[in-house]
Formats: structure tokens, C-alpha cells, sequence
């Protein structure tokens, strides 16, 4: 979608520091890290919220999500998913984004 900043980085016309890509998703850290890590999983195709989104990409998101968690090592301590849904929830890119965040002790509840 025009002047969605993630398909400008699916098309790589914007930089970000890549940590996974396949066919379907790209992972790539946050530019503004709310934890010691803090990775976002973005769905290639432009899908605006989680509501849009198929079982399939869904189920693909978070499948990846934890296999990073391991790969960057916040899996045995512990780490945290979150997929905001419009302005009310915090989603301040109309473009379906996990984000994976570990590193820290979280408290609850979030908000």
C-alpha cells in the first residue's frame, strides 16, 4: 500500500535491521525498543489489522515469534506478544505487526 511504511520495507525501499525473512513474513527490530528486544514480525502482503488476517498468517506469525524467542535467547526467562488492533489499542501502523518483546520483567496488566 502506498506510504505504508512496512511494505516500503517488504520492497526495501525503507532500511530496517532484518533478523528473519521467508516467502510469507519479515521480522526486523523495533527503530523505537520498548524492551531489550523488541522484534516485529510484518506479514509481507499489506494487511491493516488481525481481523484481515487469515488462520494461516496468524497461525505463521506466532509460530515464528517463538521460534526467535529462542534464536535470540528471551525464550527460558520468558518474553511477551502483542498485536494491537487500531488507534484505541496503540496500532500506529495500519499494517498488521506482531511484536515480540523480551529482555525485562513485564508487569500486568499492560496498559
Amino acid at each position: 500500500m502506498i506510504g505504508c511504511v512496512f511494505c516500503r520495507i517488504v520492497e526495501r525501499k525503507v532500511k530496517a535491521d532484518i533478523v528473519y525473512e521467508d516467502d510469507d513474513i519479515i521480522a526486523i527490530n523495533d527503530i523505537n525498543p520498548q524492551a531489550p528486544t523488541h522484534i516485529l514480525l510484518i506479514p509481507k502482503k499489506h494487511i491493516p489489522t488481525i481481523e484481515d488476517a487469515s488462520p494461516e498468517i496468524m497461525g505463521k506469525l506466532i509460530n515464528q515469534a517463538g521460534q526467535l524467542a529462542k534464536k535470540v535467547g528471551i525464550s527460558q526467562k520468558g518474553y511477551r506478544t502483542v498485536i494491537n488492533c487500531r488507534e484505541h489499542a496503540g496500532q500506529s501502523i495500519n499494517h498488521l505487526h506482531v511484536h515480540l518483546l523480551g529482555g525485562r520483567w513485564f508487569s500486568w496488566p499492560p496498559g
